[in-house]
């Protein structure tokens, strides 16, 4: 048994309530070093900046926030704030310092606390998980929506004005999928051939593979308020490949979580949460010593978030069982009455393993008299 201990800590201010996907960390400033984001479900946004217990700033959003994210989605060679609502509005909040833009397009100071998006859209509504990320290998960024009617939706930034400094352009749509099961995560991770492979839990320790199959030259039509009507999508054939893990938990009530940058067939799995549920984050935070520090962000039930940094853990050797038996006197004897080497390490191995997993089957490596003759 192994203790933690979670001394080096610091608790934030917070009040209200979020969602489970309304918590990120990431660089919001463009400074290299990592912020808390937090979104509630009043359309606040709040930022925190190193140790400090109140935010950094904050800005106001239309709607309960569902998803925040901390990303270059417009591909301009900088970060942004995305947070989207689940009432379908997308926001995009430019918290640089030396200046912002406003929804006109002028510069303004970062000054006091209370901030504006400086992009809106609406886009199809009930939103729950987001990701931003390379997914078709092009080298640029798109964000990918998952929504609670088990819909997967991806968009790309697409600019209207050349060599201007502040934004003027608009989400298009690039794809639509249906899952089977309900959205749990969303993850890329590398391929066989070193392509992205967009991925997406399913319940039951599932999960599928979203094939990205867009006409890259195609044209998206949009209305001058960027609405959900002028949003056209591309429509999807057969472009999810669902895959079983080899857990042992198949059961559909139980969420199936993708943890990172995950190898094919390994998933974290974990029961269903609440809307307004407690929550946890890890990553890399910029709290103390002026640098990104790994992290644990905690959020509890009575308003309060605390964020641990050098949580130790103790290395625990793992534990070789070939070497356990060979240290107990009656293994080798045992060995030799089934007519195998004590050295031949191959076929102990596959007796074990056999002994273990399927104890009704006769084992390989035993010898013709032991075997059974049906």
């Amino acid at each position: 048994m192994r203790s933690v201990s979670y001394v080096q800590r610091v608790a934030l201010e917070f009040s209200g309530s979020l969602f489970p996907h309304a918590i990120c960390l990431g660089d919001v400033d463009n400074d290299t070093l990592n912020e808390l984001v937090v979104g509630d479900t009043s359309g606040k946004l709040s930022v925190y900046k190193n140790d400090d217990s109140r935010p950094w700033l904050t800005c106001s959003c239309q709607g309960m926030l569902t998803c925040v994210g901390v990303g270059d989605v417009c591909n301009k060679g900088k970060n942004l704030v995305v947070a989207v609502s689940a009432e379908g509005w997308f926001h995009l909040c430019d918290l640089t310092p030396a200046r912002t833009l406003d929804a006109s397009g002028h510069h303004e100071t970062l000054m006091g606390e209370e901030q504006r998006p400086v992009f809106k859209q609406h886009i199809p509504a009930n939103t729950k998980v987001m990701l931003i990320s390379d997914i078709d290998g092009d080298g640029c960024c798109e964000l990918v929506v998952g929504y609670t009617d088990r819909v997967v939706r991806a968009f790309r930034w697409e600019d209207l004005g050349e060599g201007t400094e502040h934004l003027t352009g608009q989400l298009v749509s690039l794809k639509k999928w249906t899952l089977e099961g309900q959205v749990d995560s969303l993850s890329v991770t590398l391929g066989p051939l070193g392509v992205p492979e967009l991925m997406v839990s399913q319940p039951g320790c599932a999960y599928a593979v979203l094939l990205c199959t867009w006409n890259k030259d195609a044209r998206h039509s949009t209305t001058s308020e960027g609405t959900t009507e002028g949003i056209r999508e591309t429509p999807a054939a057969r472009d999810v490949v669902l895959h079983q893990t080899s857990g042992r938990i198949h059961n559909k009530n139980v969420s199936t979580h993708l943890i990172g940058n995950i190898k094919r067939g390994h998933t974290a799995e974990s029961g269903g949460s609440g809307l307004f549920a407690l929550c946890t984050l890890d990553g890399l935070y910029a709290c103390k010593e002026g640098r990104n520090n790994p992290c644990l962000v905690y959020v509890t039930f009575n308003q309060k978030i605390y964020v641990y940094w050098e949580v130790q853990l103790e290395r625990m050797e793992s534990t070789n069982l070939l070497k356990l038996l060979e240290a107990e006197p009656e293994y080798q004897g045992l060995l030799q009455e089934l007519g195998l080497d004590p050295d031949d390490l191959p076929a102990a191995r596959t007796l074990v393993h056999q002994t273990l997993y399927h104890p009704d089957q006769p084992p390989q490596c035993a010898p013709a008299s032991l075997q059974d003759p049906t």
